[in-house]
């Protein structure tokens, strides 16, 4: 999905769905600060060209201060910036500067404090976690960051009954201990708690005193490095280095203006020209283009996300997995993501991004032997099996990606082929949404989408999979959960893994009923995307990242703007 569009559902976490959407990655969501997982740092050192990690290079005024404006091409405009509400990408990628959390991310997947002076205390089983805050933190108009700001951060999402509720819905309660200390009590053990932490802080008097001018920017106000300046839909919005910032370090650049830049080839060109000094998302046929201009390279690391192909396994032919399977006997996904996604993404058989799958040592090896290799004669052996009328035609529904929707037209020839009728749909976002949730054999049999999360395992099977009262039964639109013995098993695996505090018990969890659904073929895993970026050479130690999508000032780096 298209990185900035919203979904409409009032509980499952719309960040994630939407960061899977897009391309780039970010926490969320659909676009937040949340999402990475385990050992990232090894893909990034094999797949990032030109990367440049040295000492940054500090591009000063005579007086000390930051210099110099960084222009940032991203693929949508930013449409809203507080983060209570907020459910895209691009919106994201500029209040990342803005708003910190109580933790954030390192170079790769390792949650490390920002406002937090040090590492939770956790006691009660897990279910108890006590956060002393910086005694330095202050937000960027000078008033101190508190305990009652990060209680009010934490509860605004599910007072105000946001589309974020979700994110938190494990915090049965949060206390002020003191003024610099905070206390979360959960209501089970969740492991990937520490995730959580990484939310954002906004101070409650100003988010109070006007929420719709804190949205719009107008009197956004946050505790990070940069202040947020202004704002023009779909022109850019610019945000500017504050230099009282309580934190380290200062930023080296003086200005980042965001602008959006839809068409891939005129981002490209604006690279080339210098018009931007970074541009991020380059499709696949853009590779050779950036490659080949002499004064700029690319830097990549596979994000925190998960795209594949989905059935409607509620009604219709695909709620039999005899179908599903000989769906998967249609085509060879292999080769459809050599051919639509490569080299700007990476094959994945499972829903875990290889990071996690490596830091959690997950049977990917086993995994990667379920699917099948084309064989139609299987097809249309399976189908006649389920008994699937010979006048049956097939709807695939695919949102507006070029990406996904190869792999959808992929599915339907592979039908097609087998002596069926199918179709693909190309939706809007708005429509795309609203159709692939019904569970309605009218509006779709199988659907394309991404899913991006935190870095931990739960983040792609609990939103995905499990059925509670967060997740509204709905399951992204599978109804895998409720389809059979075997999905209802692999819904409670799920659910009791981000309930058990032991990781062990939860690897095993997590492989069970992931074996499970493969084999069951409930999803056809199909590929991640890198976190690809165009980067002038200019540009001294800009950090992509697989969570938050790019680094610009933190502890680990700080880009500077060198032209000459």
């Amino acid at each position: 999905m298209s990185k900035q569009e919203k979904t409409f559902h009032s509980k499952l976490n719309r960040r994630r769905l939407l960061q899977g959407l897009g391309g780039a990655g970010i926490a969320g969501l659909a676009g937040c600060s949340g999402g990475g997982g385990g050992d990232a740092t090894t893909e990034a050192e094999e797949t990032t060209e030109g990367q440049q990690t040295t000492e940054s290079q500090e591009t000063t005024t005579e007086s000390g201060g930051p210099s110099g404006r960084l222009r940032i091409a991203l693929v949508k405009s930013p449409i809203e910036f507080d983060p209570i509400v907020l459910n895209d990408v691009p919106s994201t990628q500029v209040v990342d500067r803005v708003v910190e959390g109580l933790y954030g991310y390192d170079e790769s997947t390792g949650v490390v404090p920002q406002l937090a002076a040090g590492e939770p205390e956790i006691s009660n089983e897990g279910t108890r976690y006590v956060v002393e805050i910086h005694e330095d933190a202050t937000f960027s108009n000078g008033d101190p960051v508190t305990a009652s700001d990060v209680k009010y951060s934490y509860e605004a999402p599910v007072d105000e009954q946001t589309e974020n509720a979700s994110e938190l819905n494990m915090v049965d309660t949060v206390s002020v201990v003191d003024e610099k200390t905070v206390q979360f009590d959960l209501k089970y053990p969740f492991a990937a708690f520490k995730n959580t932490l990484a939310w954002y802080v906004v101070p409650e008097s100003v988010r109070e005193e006007d929420k719709q001018a804190f949205n719009t920017g107008g009197n956004l106000v946050g505790s990070g490095p940069f202040t947020f300046e202004e704002w023009q839909e779909g022109q850019y919005a610019l945000v500017a280095a504050d230099e009282d910032y309580w934190g380290e370090p200062m930023p080296n650049v003086a200005e980042v203006e965001f602008v959006p830049v839809e068409e891939a080839t005129t981002r490209v060109t604006t690279l080339k020209n210098g018009e931007n000094d970074i541009i991020e998302e380059i499709p696949p046929k853009q590779y050779p283009t950036v490659r080949s201009i002499s004064d700029a390279s690319i830097q990549e690391v596979p994000g925190i996300g998960y795209f594949y192909a989905a059935f409607n396994c509620k009604e219709g032919p695909t709620a039999d997995s005899r179908v599903r399977e000989a769906i998967d006997y249609a085509f060879s996904m292999d080769q459809a993501v050599q051919n639509y996604v490569e080299p700007t993404g990476i094959r994945q058989y499972s829903p875990f991004p290889a990071s996690i799958a490596e830091d959690w040592e997950f049977p990917v090896d086993e995994w990667k032997q379920i699917p099948n290799d084309k064989d139609i004669d299987q097809t249309k052996s399976l189908f006649d099996e389920a008994g699937v009328p010979d006048d049956y035609s097939f709807k695939v529904i695919v949102p507006p990606d070029d990406k996904r929707e190869q792999i959808g037209i992929t599915i339907s020839n592979g039908i097609k082929e087998a002596g069926w009728d199918a179709s693909v749909q190309r939706l809007d976002w708005g429509a795309f949404l609203d159709k692939y949730v019904s569970g309605s054999e009218d509006d779709y049999n199988i659907y394309t989408l991404g899913w991006s999360g935190t870095p931990d395992p739960d983040a792609f099977t609990y939103y995905l999979f499990g059925r509670d009262d967060a997740t509204l039964g709905v399951t992204n639109g599978t109804y895998y959960g409720n389809n059979s013995e075997n999905g209802k098993r692999v819904s409670e695996k799920f659910i009791e893994a981000r309930e058990t505090p032991d990781r062990e018990q939860r690897r095993q969890l997590y492989i069970e009923a992931t074996t499970t659904l493969l084999e069951d073929r409930a999803h056809l895993p199909a590929y991640n995307l890198k976190n690809s970026f165009g980067v002038k050479d200019y540009v001294s130690d800009f950090h992509p990242h697989p969570v938050d999508s790019f680094h610009l000032s933190t502890g680990h780096n700080n880009v500077s703007v060198n032209k000459q």
